[in-house]
């Protein structure tokens, strides 16, 4: 009892000096509030207290009266949101897929440890340092966890393989794990390469020199660049980007806010020798991927294809807390080359109407139809030009291209939604993999491919032969087809003929490029399956339209 009487007494003189500072230094006083509270709480309360989830949730509430972008991330999350951006993670290096709750390898990574012991794709991973992973209904995450740990560290895993009896047993050293953020890299026709960017990590810049310098070397003179559904990343990997396309000095894009002054990032480096650019973009495509985009259209460098971008212009910077945590906070807006702010409007601790946007967008008409979107004449900028660009709301494309509602039918949706179209892929493989890998000379594309990932030389025809026979010959034969039914009828998906029979050329069409993922990698995977993309067959024509590039120019 006199020890809570010292503690209250004590309360009582931090309070008296907090109100005789409050009129000199308002900022502190609400920081000695938080303080007291704290305190009261942990000395007062009735009940035990989780200060760990009191203090996590006291950061939250905070941030959640900021803009939608400012987050908070445990200590135990940090890693696994970073992974993607800083380029490689540490593990086993495998691709995987989990079918029928089997996790079967879809390919080893290229030189990673996995492939090193000699696993190779269509093996079944059924045990994981003797405990059972397959068969007992374990998620993704899980799995993971167990397959990742630290480099140098062991693991031993128990495989089944087609045509042999038994589990072999297979003792993995883990190591660095590449992570892509350029999914694929292929050239369109003799002249037009095409590059997919997923995210803007630490070394999207290098990939991208690399895919750039392979497509300079089978004859690429203009360059398609995808970023529908790019969310963003590192403001710097989408300014390393630019530089490849603009003049020394041009501007890129400029950071400026409250407490940090403008900052301007302009082109450095000497560009390629890079004709026409497209870039494709969606209603997905933020941030980081809005800036090069932003850069590309403010300096006529290149046409924007497809629908309004998401609106992402609020710079993030990354806070360590003390036990491992992390803050993400908006410290400023990004504006593009001439001036325009790509940030869509939002209401201060209104998370909720702001996640809606992408609805709203097809509430309204806009994704059908370019005539639904109206920008005010104060949202009107010009370039250099002459083009009329329009800020306040993300990018507007040069081409707008609507939404196909079509393209994907319901029975579509639930096929896919259950697995059963991955499913079918994985289990036909299965029993024909020996077959294809022969047919298609894959272990000469993988021999031709390792060299080229590792600077020594290789042969482009055992790289692209193969797949070129595939695309070209290759049609879904009836066993798959009958595959997919069976599937179908075990997930209990009940479809009219119609409904089936409209839904067959897409779904072929996904069918063979999942093979063709299976066999080669993403990018054989894109190159097929591209073609069903409205937004794709559109840039495709904008790069050959003369009219549209009038006042762009190009090396």
């Amino acid at each position: 009892m006199k020890t809570k009487s010292i503690f209250i007494l004590a309360l009582m003189a931090v309070s008296t000096s907090v109100l005789a500072q409050q009129k000199s230094n308002p900022l502190d006083v609400q920081i000695r509030k938080l303080i007291y509270s704290q305190s009261a709480i942990s000395q007062l309360y009735v009940d035990t207290v989780n200060f760990e989830k009191m203090t996590e949730d006291a950061i939250r509430g905070m941030l959640k009266e900021l803009d939608p972008h400012s987050t908070y991330t445990s200590a135990k999350d940090v890693q696994s949101l970073n992974e993607p951006l800083n380029g490689s993670f540490e593990g086993i290096g495998v691709q995987f897929n989990i079918n029928e709750d089997t996790l079967v390898v879809i390919q080893p990574v290229s030189g990673g440890p996995s492939e090193k012991v000699g696993i190779i794709a269509g093996d079944k991973i059924v045990t994981v340092n003797d405990s059972a992973i397959a068969g007992v209904k374990m998620s993704r995450e899980e799995v993971m966890k167990r397959l990742r740990g630290p480099k140098d560290s062991k693991v031993k895993l128990g495989i089944l393989r087609q045509g042999i009896k038994g589990i072999q047993t297979f003792t993995v050293t883990r190591d660095k794990i590449p992570v892509y953020t350029i999914d694929a890299y292929y050239m369109i026709d003799s002249t037009t390469g095409y590059i997919r960017i997923s995210s803007f990590g630490a070394t999207t810049n290098e990939e991208f020199v690399k895919a750039t310098d392979y497509l300079f070397a089978l004859g690429m003179k203009d360059l398609v660049i995808d970023l529908q559904g790019n969310g963003g990343g590192y403001l710097q990997a989408a300014v390393d980007l630019s530089n490849h396309f603009l003049n020394t000095g041009e501007m890129i894009v400029y950071t400026e806010g409250r407490s940090v002054g403008r900052h301007e990032y302009r082109a450095k480096e000497e560009k390629m020798d890079i004709g026409k650019v497209v870039i494709l973009v969606d209603g997905f495509t933020a941030s980081a991927s809005e800036i090069l985009s932003g850069a590309i259209q403010d300096n006529d460098r290149g046409i924007i294809v497809g629908r309004r971008t998401f609106a992402k212009g609020l710079v993030q910077r990354p806070i360590d807390l003390p036990d491992g945590s992390l803050i993400r906070l908006t410290i400023a807006h990004y504006y593009s080359p001439v001036g325009r702010c790509f940030q869509k409007p939002y209401t201060k601790g209104d998370k909720k109407s702001y996640d809606m946007d992408m609805l709203d967008r097809l509430n309204s008409g806009e994704l059908m139809s370019a005539d639904s979107i109206h920008f005010p004449d104060s949202l009107k900028y010009t370039t250099r030009g002459g083009r009329i660009v329009y800020g306040g709301g993300g990018i507007m494309p040069d081409v707008y291209v609507p939404l196909d509602t079509a393209a994907y039918t319901h029975l579509h949706r639930e096929l896919a939604a259950k697995s059963c179209i991955t499913g079918t892929t994985l289990k036909w493989i299965e029993t024909n993999r020996k077959r294809l890998t022969k047919e298609y000379d894959i272990d000469a594309y993988r021999k031709a491919h390792a060299k080229w990932l590792s600077g020594k030389s290789y042969k482009v025809e055992d790289i692209r032969s193969g797949f070129e026979r595939f695309k070209q010959d290759f049609t879904v034969p009836q066993d798959m087809m009958d595959i997919l039914t069976a599937k179908a009828k075990e997930a209990k998906i009940e479809y009219t003929d119609s409904a089936f029979q409209a839904t067959l050329p897409l779904l072929q069409l996904q069918l063979k490029a999942l093979v063709a993922r299976d066999l080669w990698d993403m990018s054989e995977y894109h190159e097929i399956f591209n073609t069903s993309s409205e937004i794709y067959t559109q840039g495709l024509k904008a790069l050959k339209n003369e009219e549209l590039f009038q006042g762009i120019h190009s090396n």
